[in-house]
């Protein structure tokens, strides 16, 4: 008896070991190339090329669409008259496409008239070659603004730009619709645009001892960092992503180096592309590509301001996208074009990434959502995770107490077992009666 109830309480601790072992890992090895991934909560949208027939945005929602050649798409937001709307767009064309220079998108919200509120281009321009890149628009209420300030039913406005020389497979779409915070009522927030901040370069970050972090594939699973130098592969025709938490009153610095290879000394003019992009998915700016002769390389983000809100009032998109705090995007895309000379092997590369400056206090009354940095952002930059990785660490864990539980509920039944099958021999001894109701013993 006592052998197998050992041997049911061994089978639920392995039945507990194997449902652990047999949760979901990493979609991909560590340096692997892979496509874009794009947001599991993204719902599949059609844009309409009549603007009264759009399908309507809903805030903090993501959409997975796509768009052809010389399309212009509609897609409609129903605003109040309080709230600023920010829709971004990342383009994604499909590997082995051909784009060229001036190639893109061009985001724009418009009112019930037609009037443009704002509008961004995301292009392909000195780097020619297919990879994520992305563009926002926005509607921003403003105190002595005269349009784009009412309620009512507003229209988003994608267009496509290719030239005759370019690929002509569609291009997917990956949308997100954010709504900013309002502010808290004794937030006096100054109204003109900074006139300076500190664009030295800063001291480089000391390397830490454990300073390898692989880049996701898009914004959704982009590996977090903080301040450090971090070392990374890189494939030709990769783009690697990554993300870093700025605070209100922080500035962020960002270089990407490339190793040297034996491979060749062919000299490759754009060759490797970095671009920074804010919580909204708005882009801040990006580096003069770097050419490539088999030497080490270096490119480097010019410096940005520190996060104000006052930065929206400036005139250049570089400051004005620097208007809220949270997770900002680092990019880095390697030319395919490497590989014909150098070989498809990964290239070693190092992120160097410096976060400067005093973390300020927030102008938003209540949660900020997207655009706040969180102690938990602070121990996932330390930690190198992204957010996917979090989520399924946080599962797992859920699931290691919901495994354990099950085999000491196992344990228990089986002791309870036990105890009334004893308790059933003892009985049957009293009574002179064998245990399994055989034939009475003779006395």
């Amino acid at each position: 008896m006592r052998q197998r109830s050992r041997g049911r309480v061994t089978l639920a601790a392995v039945a507990a070991m194997c449902a652990v072992a047999a949760l979901p890992g990493q979609a991909y090895a560590s340096g692997e190339a892979a496509p874009y991934t794009f947001d599991p909560e993204a719902k599949p949208v059609s844009g309409a090329e009549v603007n009264t027939d759009a399908t309507e945005l809903k805030a903090g929602s993501v959409y997975k669409s796509s768009i052809k050649v010389g399309e212009k798409l509609y897609y409609r937001l129903n605003l109040d008259a309080t709230t600023n709307a920010y829709v971004s767009a990342v383009v994604v064309p499909k590997g082995g496409g051909k784009v060229a220079y001036g190639d893109g998108i061009t985001v724009s919200i418009r009112d019930s008239s037609d009037l443009q509120c704002s509008s961004e281009d995301a292009l392909f321009e000195s780097a020619e070659f297919p990879r994520p890149i992305t563009a926002y628009a926005y509607r921003m209420v403003e105190k002595d603004g005269s349009s784009c300030q009412g309620a009512g039913t507003y229209n988003v406005l994608v267009e496509r730009e290719s030239k005759a020389t370019s690929g002509p497979e569609d291009w997917e779409l990956e949308l997100r619709y954010a709504s900013e915070p309002q502010l808290a009522g004794d937030a006096a927030m100054p109204t003109d645009a900074p006139e300076d901040w500190p664009s030295a370069s800063p001291v480089p970050p000391t390397p830490a001892s454990d300073n390898r972090r692989h880049g996701g594939t898009s914004y959704y699973d982009a590996t977090s960092l903080d301040t450090g130098e971090w070392k990374d592969e890189v494939k030709p025709g990769q783009t690697l992503f990554y993300r870093v938490p700025v605070d209100w009153g922080q500035q962020i610095f960002a270089t990407a180096r490339l190793g040297n290879s034996p491979a060749s000394d062919e000299y490759i003019g754009n060759a490797l592309a970095l671009s920074l992009d804010n919580p909204a998915q708005g882009h801040v700016d990006d580096a003069s590509p770097m050419s490539y002769s088999g030497k080490p390389a270096s490119v480097s983000l010019d410096p940005v301001p520190p996060v104000a809100y006052r930065n929206r009032f400036d005139s250049s998109s570089s400051v004005s996208a620097m208007r809220f705090a949270g997770w900002y995007y680092l990019s880095v895309s390697l030319s395919p074009e490497v590989a014909k000379d150098y070989g498809a092997k990964p290239f070693p590369l190092t992120l160097s990434v410096k976060v400067e400056g005093k973390a300020g206090k927030t102008p938003y009354a209540g949660d900020a959502g997207i655009f706040a940095v969180t102690d938990n952002d602070k121990d996932l930059a330390k930690s190198g995770r992204s957010g996917p990785q979090a989520a399924e660490s946080k599962s797992n864990n859920m699931k290691l107490v919901g495994a354990a539980g099950i085999g000491a509920g196992a344990v228990l039944v089986l002791a309870l077992g036990a105890w009334m099958l004893i308790a059933r021999r003892r009985a049957a001894a009293v009574v002179g009666q064998p245990p399994y109701g055989g034939p009475p013993q003779a006395w």
